[in-house]
């Protein structure tokens, strides 16, 4: 019972560490600038890490203080929050498989397209009221400032790999025929017509295309990409963590079992 109660603490010492990644996952999502603009996935990720700690510690405790009760509940309780965690890396998967970048004539980046992506992701933007919050959020940061700085001549900027975030905010979208003078200065469309965004876009550096669906589509794109990060950072763990709680089940089934055998042959005797 001793050394299956020991092993029980040392299991649930290892799901304690495998709650870490969950949480830094969660913390370097709240980091990027684009997620802290638009606050979906963080919280429910350092919340479900927090939780997993929590219970791990709960079942450390239990298990090297021998504990039943406080065993069987983490027991029901690990497994509760293995199901959310494996819930949320499907659900992370599903709404992030739709949406890619398109090749435009000589232009090394890629332009976005807001109906490529899923429907979840778009209702987090298309609703006036939340995109005038998450427009305020991105225009205070320095990512188009960053493209000025960076790129001087039409060419350079033509051939430069930037983000998805900076492609569909910080300039107009290929198809209107703007004149490059500066990454975020643009003049004399040709075809005004081809897309809606080529009316939204403004050479005022607090406008430039932060109204456009093309910004709207970036930044799902951007997320798209951290999200699919710290869903492998999440999976890796699931299965860890899934390893972790059989072990343990295992355990304290031998556990339970080496105690009926020792009050059976107590009695016996």
């Amino acid at each position: 019972m001793a050394l299956s109660s020991n092993v029980i603490g040392a299991i649930n010492f290892v799901a304690m560490l495998l709650s870490i990644p969950i949480i830094g996952a969660g913390i370097w999502l709240a980091m990027e600038p684009d997620n802290s603009c638009v606050k979906i996935l963080q919280w429910p990720v350092i919340i479900l890490g927090i939780l997993i700690l929590i219970v791990a510690l709960a079942g450390f405790v239990g298990g090297f203080w021998r504990i039943p009760w406080l065993l069987i509940s983490y027991l029901v309780a690990m497994l509760i929050l293995i199901i959310l965690l494996a819930c949320l890396v499907v659900f992370i998967y599903m709404v992030t498989v739709r949406g890619s970048g398109h090749l435009e004539p000589s232009r090394a980046y890629l332009e976005y397209r807001l109906d490529d992506f899923s429907g979840w992701l778009r209702r987090r933007v298309q609703s006036s009221y939340k995109w005038d919050r998450i427009r305020g959020c991105l225009s205070s940061t320095n990512m188009c400032a960053e493209l000025n700085q960076s790129y001087r001549m039409a060419q350079d900027f033509f051939n430069a790999h930037i983000s998805p975030l900076q492609s569909g905010c910080c300039k107009p979208p290929t198809q209107c025929g703007y004149t490059f003078v500066n990454p975020t200065y643009w003049i004399s469309p040709i075809n005004n017509a081809a897309d809606m965004d080529c009316l939204q876009w403004n050479n005022d550096q607090n406008q430039l295309c932060y109204n456009c669906d093309s910004c709207k589509a970036g930044l799902l794109a951007n997320l798209k990409e951290e999200w699919r990060r710290a869903d492998i950072i999440l999976l890796i763990t699931l299965v860890a963590l899934i390893c972790v709680y059989l072990v343990g089940c295992c355990a304290f089934r031998n556990a339970k079992t080496e105690d009926l055998f020792r009050r059976y042959k107590q009695g016996y005797t």
